[in-house]
């Protein structure tokens, strides 16, 4: 790998034995970073090349791991990363591009080039990419054969970075983005509540089916079970056993048995986390009621309570749920609670999008996300500022608030045809036509009389011309001669068929390098030329690279002329010469800056005049 900058899939592990945190492994000269799949993952891996002591790879094998362990510096960090690849040659390819810095980085010390060693640094820090942003550029790449040749030659040679390359398809970048869905699957609308134990009817067993789907549903409309979870396993109970502590909760609730539940919450302290109400939602509603506008009138009266009063109730399973208020309300659950949780988590849509399977993967998950929720709203001012704005808006004083009414004066406009009349003249005299605006018009015309003045207009015409002509005669009739013999010439040249052109009459071999020389072309004068005014000793190295490039391939564009066949030989020049005329353009341009830098040479590499 003789590029600057390598991008693979790998994950990353601690240890050989843990599973990995899928992610992108980007490779650069002076470092190495690992941003994972995960957005809300807080996993971020970034190693100095420096900090590299050494590095050790696994043998290949059907049945081993392709890793790649970086030992680190004790002196720096100390430790090591291990990345493991889904097939060896990618593993390789990271591993070949590990020698080559390292090598480099340990020429540079020992022979005390430090300000050379400066210069990989002083190039901007290539843009930290998201999980979606860089499978969209992968997705591009493998979608546009053009683009990919391109990338392949420019960025995995380190003609450019992968941050100037894309920089220049921002638009390319968003209407992709554009075409992606927006939407994500919510949970389903079935309640969990609803969920029914199974009994085989020959015994007391009774069986819950929890599948990963209800798992994460259970974790967000519980939180206080998902804390449970990641307290609890493996530390304290294994997975089965946790899950049925918490069916056998579930079994106690449909019961409705209070006494029964609390009696076997004071005897199983880990049991009692289910039976008991959600500490966490409550302080949730605690938090969400301090945001709520102050102003708004919350109060409940009698006629907004129904389920006190008698024959009334919800009615469910059989019988009817009343509120009674008992030293054993800690441990019912009404319908009205389960109803209104069930729904603000189908409101508020699943908040991970990864596969679920391990539930231990979903459980932290779902934590690392909430995290990031809570110091999101703990550190959103505006929300505060606004709410005190509209509080201080609410509660003002109209007696001593100034007037919202400003004083104006009536316009009163008697005759209103004779009002607008005046300022169609106005606005006409503004334009500069005087003889309209003050010569008066009648509208009211028969066919004779409208066909009378158009012919007295066409005679002036005839007669006067016009002032300034729309198109110069002569100008005209040259435009028209040089168009028409263009066209019997191109006739002639290709043949009878309008859609042929001179690319389609050249060898296979020959249309494609023109066109890939001439798409290299493209892209790399859009980097030289938006380089300019060179400001920083980045856009100067840049415009060097890009230089050296353009100067490779001019000698191939020669080549090209010269090997054509006799038949096809003008039409290739015609092709080539605009390319070459480019190029010119382009060195003739970097020559005059480079005499205007003191001690610079202005020999042209590429040798052509």
């Amino acid at each position: 790998m003789q590029g600057r900058q390598v991008v693979m899939r790998a994950k990353y592990k601690t240890s050989v034995k843990d599973p990995g945190i899928q992610g992108v492994l980007i490779m650069l000269e002076d470092k190495f970073s690992f941003t994972p799949d995960d957005p809300t993952s807080s996993v971020r891996v970034n190693i100095e090349v420096k900090s590299i002591k050494s590095h050790r790879v696994s043998k290949e094998g059907s049945q081993k791991q392709a890793l790649l362990n970086l030992m680190l510096d004790p002196d720096i960090k100390g430790g090591g990363c291990i990345f493991e690849f889904e097939k060896f040659s990618d593993r390789d390819i990271c591993r070949d591009f590990v020698s080559k810095v390292l090598t480099k980085l340990q020429a540079l010390q020992s022979s005390g080039k430090e300000k050379d060693s400066k210069t990989v640094s002083e190039r901007p820090v290539d843009e930290q990419l998201s999980t979606a942003e860089m499978q969209h550029r992968m997705k591009l790449l493998q979608e546009n054969i053009e683009l990919q040749k391109l990338h392949k030659q420019f960025v995995i040679s380190g003609v450019l970075t992968e941050a100037e390359f894309w920089a220049t398809r921002k638009e390319l970048l968003a209407v992709h983005a554009s075409k992606t869905p927006k939407q994500r699957v919510g949970f389903k609308s079935a309640m969990i509540a609803d969920v029914r134990p199974q009994t085989d009817g020959r015994s007391n067993l009774v069986t819950f089916n929890l599948t990963p789907e209800i798992i994460h549903q259970i974790f967000a409309e519980k939180p206080a079970v998902h804390k449970a979870y990641l307290s609890f396993v493996p530390r304290k109970m294994s997975e089965m056993d946790f899950w049925k502590k918490y069916c056998r909760a579930e079994y106690l609730h449909k019961t409705k048995n209070a006494v029964a539940a609390a009696a076997e919450a004071a005897d199983d302290e880990e049991l009692a986390v289910f039976l008991k109400h959600d500490e966490i939602l409550a302080s949730e509603a605690r938090r969400k009621l301090r945001r709520v506008d102050p102003t708004l009138d919350m109060e409940a009266d009698q006629g907004d309570d129904y389920m006190h009063l008698p024959d009334h109730g919800i009615f469910r399973d059989g019988s009817k749920e009343t509120i009674d208020i008992t030293e054993y309300d800690e441990y019912k659950r009404t319908l009205a609670q389960n109803l209104n949780r069930h729904a603000a988590v189908v409101l508020e849509g699943r908040a991970l999008d990864i596969e679920l399977g391990d539930t231990r993967t979903v459980a932290e998950a779902l934590s690392r996300y909430k995290q990031s929720e809570l110091a999101t709203e703990t550190s959103d001012e505006n929300s505060t500022q606004e709410r005190l704005e509209r509080l201080a808006r609410m509660t003002e004083i109209e007696d001593l608030q100034d007037s919202h009414n400003l004083p104006f004066a009536p316009l009163c406009i008697k005759d209103p045809r004779e009002y607008f009349d005046s300022q169609q003249a106005n606005a006409v005299k503004a334009l500069g036509d005087t003889e309209i605006g003050t010569k008066p018009v009648n509208c009211d015309l028969s066919t004779q009389q409208a066909y009378r003045s158009l012919k007295n207009i066409i005679s002036e015409i005839k007669e006067n011309g016009f002032s300034s002509p729309i198109v110069k005669p002569e100008v005209a009739l040259k435009v028209l001669n040089g168009l028409t013999q263009h066209l019997s010439s191109t006739k002639h040249h290709l043949g009878k068929s309008p859609q042929d052109t001179v690319l389609d009459r050249l060898p296979h071999r020959t249309r494609e390098e023109l066109l890939h020389h001439w798409a290299c072309i493209q892209e790399l004068l859009k980097h030289f030329w938006s380089s300019y005014p060179i400001t920083t000793k980045y856009l100067y190295t840049k415009v060097s690279r890009v230089k050296d490039a353009l100067s490779e391939i001019y000698p191939k564009l020669q080549v090209i002329k010269e090997s054509a066949q006799s038949d096809f030989r003008h039409q290739v020049s015609l092709l080539v010469q605009p390319m070459l005329q480019a190029l010119d353009a382009a060195f003739a341009h970097y020559d005059a800056e480079m005499q205007k830098r003191p001690g610079k040479s202005t020999e042209r590499p590429n040798g052509y005049a």
